[in-house]
Parts: structure tokens; sequence; C-alpha cells
């Protein structure tokens, strides 16, 4: 008989892939052990292995949910920019901002993104570096949709890769409760993309 599952499973799984985030972030992947993370959760190994089978299942789910969250991000963006009728322009504005948003609180998740997709075994890196192309993707349509005069074929994906220069490596310098926030940052990347630094 399969064995029930708790009433807060699933916030336990929360609770362990955000430790496991911040570890990973704080001391890198490979040097995080399975012990460090059940003492991070206040749990026995024993108990963290009836959440996750092993490490690399933890890295899995947590890139698995938050590049899911970064697509969701981007069906929800286009959604509500065809419902309020926003120029092309405004949506990528928005698509700037909610991505920003985003990376204030998920700053472990993107650090792990950024640097441990390479540990996955093939199958699942394969799931998780299609999912990051599938999100540039979306990013470099909506640029040559909002610049159509500036973004072409042949320079689109500089201009996207310039782009995620700007916001993927805010977690380096950008603090959440800085003197700068994420929000007022976003408007500074938009405002550069729009104007350039000549005035």
């Amino acid at each position: 008989m399969a064995r029930t599952r708790a009433p807060d499973h699933e916030s336990q799984r929360e609770q362990i892939l955000e430790l496991a985030a911040s570890a990973f972030a704080q001391t890198s992947y490979p040097s995080t052990s399975m012990a460090e993370l059940a003492a991070a959760s206040g749990t026995s190994k024993a108990r963290l292995y009836h959440y996750y089978e092993s490490k690399e299942a933890i890295l899995f789910d947590l890139l698995d949910r938050y590049t899911k969250r970064l697509m969701l991000i981007i069906a929800e963006v286009e959604g509500a920019s065809g419902r309020r009728a926003l120029t092309e322009r405004e949506a990528f504005a928005e698509l700037v901002r909610a991505f920003l948003v985003e990376y204030e609180t998920s700053h472990s998740r993107h650090v792990a993104l950024l640097n441990d997709v390479k540990y996955l075994v093939e199958t699942q890196r394969e799931v998780i570096l299609d999912r990051q192309r599938d999100i540039v993707a979306a990013f470099t349509r909506q640029l040559a949709r909002a610049y159509p005069d500036r973004v072409s074929k042949e320079n689109q994906t500089a201009v996207t890769m310039m782009v995620f220069g700007m916001i993927n490596w805010t977690f380096t310098w950008l603090k959440p409760g800085g003197r700068l926030g994420y929000r007022e940052f976003a408007d500074q990347v938009i405002d550069l993309i729009e104007k350039g630094l000549a005035t």
C-alpha cells in the first residue's frame, strides 16, 4: 500500500528547495552535502531522503520549478499586455520589470540556474536548457516586435544577450533593500534601451 503524504509535504519540499538554493549559492553545489542540507532544514538526513532521493533530485526540482516560473511570467505578461492593449515597447518593458521583480525574491535560485545546470544528468540538463532557450526566444521575439528598426535577424541574438547581460547578473551587486531597488533598476534598464546613454 502506498504511503500517504502529509498535508504539509509540498510546503516542506518548498522549504528544502529554498534552503538548498541558499546553500548552493553560498558554498557551491558540489561542496554542499545532504547532511548539510538536512542540518540547514532542521531535520535528519533520513527525513530529508523522505522528500528527495538525492542532492541531484533537489537540484533538478529547484531548477525545474524556477524555469517553469520564469516561463509563467512570460505567459502572464503576454496575456496582460493583450488585455491592457499595451504597445510592443510597453509590453517589453513589462517583461523586463516582471523578471527583475522575480529576481529580487529568487536570488539564490537564479544563482543555481546560472551556475549549476552543468551538474544535472544529461536528460535533466536538456530539460532545463530547452526551457532557458525558450525564455531567450521569448525575449528575442518581444525585442524584435518592440524595436523592429533596431533588431534584425543579424543582430537579434547580440541584442537579446545584451539585455540579459544587464539583468541576469544583478545578484552580484544589486541587493534587496539597498539604495537602488529592483523596480528602479528595471526602469533604468528600460530607459537605457529606449534612449541609450546619449542625451
